[in-house]
């Protein structure tokens, strides 16, 4: 089967080693081990004895039960038997679309996105109709625009809440709303979840897997965790026909996730409070950074994120968003995102958990002043 270019990832794999300040980032700055079992109060010997003991068998073919545990107290009516663990988010969405969507199927998802929500359905042979989020309405979901989109043809209806690359989030009035579109056409929902958690204002997002029993949610350790390199992710569906079909799909792909990367997860779920309360305090202290960045240049804006750790910056230069974001990391070392990457022309994706460090983030956003300047002065 064939499928598009994955724009985004191309990119990262291209940059995100030879730049000076990697503001594309996405995670919430990632730990070390030192720093993890240091934050968590704990001594990380024990726990790497115990584990040196360990013959590396295949570990718990569905999961490890401390694991499942840990991830089902971070959603209301989930149960450790409803999630299938995975590797990374971008292997729960590959499972989760190439297992639901077959030829001829009718899927509706959103854009901008993540790639994977409109590309995997389209390489399965999937009609994919979008549904465009405006800048105007603050990226939210239009529902009575996501409902004319629909038919009783209609499969599938995916989202990202909170949204990358636009930071936007859907609130429980919203998803609820949705919720009753897909009622309408007995459609399932896919919800990309990799954010939730990091909002600027409440405590958390509300899942669609509690709202909604023809829900899959997918997430990750990456982005709220900052353990993006454990590799371990998971999808939610309390059906267990479905479960039993995701499972069979990845007996191709995956058959277990690796012992290590379970046991650090299950640690780190474990002491998941102290972990939240560092990545909302560096994204909270970080957006306040790039809200007066933007708004000291002249040439910029963007609609302010309302959670996770992106943000859709415009600029007014007759530049496309790939000549802007190559000559700038060349010369500066600043590197973000192509807004091209998302179909959204004249932009450019800030990560601004870049760092637990502000003057960190300002160097980077600084390097990007410096290429604007630049462009300014003709050269």
């Amino acid at each position: 089967m064939e499928i598009k270019d994955f724009e985004v990832e191309q990119w990262m794999n291209a940059w995100e080693t030879k730049c000076t300040y990697n503001v594309a980032e996405t995670c919430v700055y990632s730990l070390s081990l030192d720093q993890l079992f240091a934050l968590c109060g704990k001594d990380k010997t024990d726990f790497l004895d115990a584990f040196s003991r360990r013959r590396l068998t295949y570990g718990d073919i569905e999961g490890r039960p401390d694991l499942l545990e840990g991830i089902a107290k971070l959603y209301r009516t989930v149960e450790p038997g409803h999630i299938i663990p995975t590797h990374g988010a971008a292997g729960a969405n590959a499972l989760v679309l190439s297992t639901m969507v077959n030829p001829g199927d009718h899927v509706v998802s959103i854009m901008p996105t993540y790639q994977q929500l409109y590309s995997i359905p389209e390489m399965c042979g999937a009609e994919v109709s979008i549904l465009h989020l405006e800048k105007e309405n603050g990226y939210h979901v239009d529902v009575e625009a996501l409902d004319a989109l629909c038919s009783s043809d209609t499969k599938l209806i995916c989202i990202n809440n909170p949204d990358n690359p636009t930071g936007a989030l859907l609130d429980g009035e919203t998803l609820r709303a949705i919720v009753e579109v897909a009622r309408k056409y007995d459609a399932w929902i896919m919800c990309d979840e990799v954010y939730r958690h990091l909002t600027q204002g409440g405590e958390y997002a509300e899942s669609m897997v509690d709202l909604y029993d023809k829900a899959v949610v997918t997430s990750s350790m990456s982005k709220v965790w900052s353990l993006a390199g454990l590799r371990i992710g998971w999808c939610i569906t309390k059906s267990p026909d479905l479960r039993r079909d995701i499972l069979s799909h990845r007996d191709y792909n995956t058959i277990s996730c690796a012992l290590f990367d379970e046991a650090v997860a299950a640690f780190a779920l474990s002491h998941a409070d102290v972990l939240l309360d560092r990545s909302r305090r560096i994204v909270r202290e970080n957006l306040k950074v790039l809200r007066e960045w933007v708004d000291s240049e002249e040439h910029l804006s963007m609609v302010s994120p309302e959670a996770g750790t992106t943000a859709l910056v415009y600029y007014d230069y007759p530049i496309d968003s790939y000549e802007f974001c190559t000559r700038m990391v060349q010369t500066t070392g600043a590197f973000v995102t192509p807004g091209d990457c998302f179909d959204e022309p004249k932009s450019f994706r800030v990560g601004y958990g870049y760092s637990d460090n502000i003057e960190d983030l300002r160097q980077g956003l600084a390097g990007i002043s410096e290429f604007m300047r630049r462009i300014e002065a003709g050269e």
